[in-house]
């Protein structure tokens, strides 16, 4: 399980702390603890997408105890500069605060920075505005953020397949990367002729031939996403394959068999989430992507946007039994996002049942044990009349 503020007590499956360790207070004191404070966020900000064990931290920087290091770890984790997990062991990540204050910080030693060193301590990008009027808050990835990764990807035509559970951001990110996108969102009743396209009527009588997204994304140079991808037959999907290949043509077979060639700037993305009934991903399918990037919520994002802390860590939790197989559903951003729009709307308690309410029935007993647990109220779908 994962709480943002770590309990008190000794790392489990790692060295108890050294009796009588200095607690570090400062990432800045020119003393001994102060130095190891500095070192332990400096390795957390050189690696921000992974979650690291104490020992794995104490080794890597070379302290001389882990009871040490853990003290500054959870001074980090107080100040939210870092979130720490249990399960069972202790490991830490550290937040995106915690990258803006570790890049106040004068480096200990000169070091490697994986990804560079400006990148992992710069500050969150601006918004970036969506077609449907929404801003998108850009998430860290790689060497940058999301939003200016796919871009770079798009000009190395690099293909990428998005995956994650529902309502992390994966269309959002999309859509906020390439304002000329066009998207088919496929279903297990997409046809070939939702790519190339179809005969239409027209007034008057008769008809004519109208060309689909994909066509219409390879002759202008535009992004196709093709979205819920594996829910899509895979000999539907085998349509893309010419155009992603080095011959980057497709032929018409309904008009003629024409035939059509991408220009500079086509490209195509896809996204899935794994274990939706019905989800097929082939190797086929799969062999097609160079990046499978997993997209997962942004927890320090979450919390930047309004979502309660205690909300935060119910959702984080949840998330950890998800993946254990211990739930059936967790909330994701686009939860916690509406978390906050019934909140400002219909007041806190009215939001917490209604996240509790929108998972699904099995998973609901679920969902409100955690939202109580971490906040420290009974809650209950949320409903009309006397409760």
């Amino acid at each position: 399980m994962t709480t943002p503020h770590p309990p008190a007590g000794s790392p489990q499956n790692d060295p108890a702390p050294t009796s009588g360790t200095a607690t570090p207070t400062t990432g800045e004191g020119s003393g001994r603890s102060g130095y190891l404070y500095r070192k332990v966020a400096l390795h957390l900000a050189d690696h921000p997408d992974q979650i690291l064990k104490v020992g794995e931290i104490t080794r890597a920087i070379g302290a001389p105890s882990s009871g040490a290091v853990f003290e500054a770890l959870k001074k980090m984790a107080a100040a939210g500069h870092a979130t720490h997990h249990r399960d069972p062991h202790h490991r830490f990540q550290i937040t995106q605060a915690g990258i803006d204050a570790a890049g106040a910080l004068p480096p200990a030693a000169p070091r490697t920075r994986s990804g560079g060193s400006a990148g992992g301590r710069q500050s969150r990008p601006a918004p970036v505005p969506r077609p449907n009027g929404t801003l998108y808050h850009p998430r860290r990835l790689g060497r940058g953020w999301d939003v200016e990764e796919l871009r770079r990807l798009r000009t190395q035509q690099v293909p990428v397949l998005l995956y994650g559970p529902p309502g992390t951001g994966k269309t959002a990110m999309v859509e906020a990367a390439f304002p000329d996108l066009l998207t088919v969102a496929g279903t297990g009743d997409t046809v070939v002729d939702d790519f190339l396209g179809s005969y239409n009527p027209v007034p008057g009588g008769g008809y004519e031939f109208v060309h689909g997204p994909l066509v219409t994304a390879m002759r202008q140079g535009r992004v196709l996403l093709v979205d819920d991808a594996t829910l899509i037959p895979p000999r539907v999907l085998a349509v893309l394959y010419p155009a992603m290949d080095g011959r980057g043509t497709v032929t018409i077979p309904a008009h003629g068999n024409e035939t059509v060639e991408a220009v500079d700037g086509f490209y195509i993305v896809a996204g899935h989430n794994p274990g939706v009934h019905g989800a097929v991903l082939t190797e086929a399918l799969a062999s097609r992507f160079t990046v499978h990037l997993h997209v997962t919520t942004d927890w320090d994002l979450a919390r930047q946007l309004g979502v309660p802390k205690p909300v935060v860590a119910a959702a984080i939790d949840l998330n950890a039994d998800l993946a254990a197989g211990k739930t059936v559903w967790a909330p994701q951003l686009r939860e916690l996002l509406g978390f906050v729009t019934v909140r400002d709307q219909l007041g806190m308690s009215a939001a917490l049942a209604n996240l509790a309410g929108i998972a699904p029935e099995d998973a609901r007993d679920d969902v409100t044990a955690a939202l109580s647990r971490h906040t420290g109220t009974p809650i209950t779908a949320l409903a009309l009349g006397k409760r």
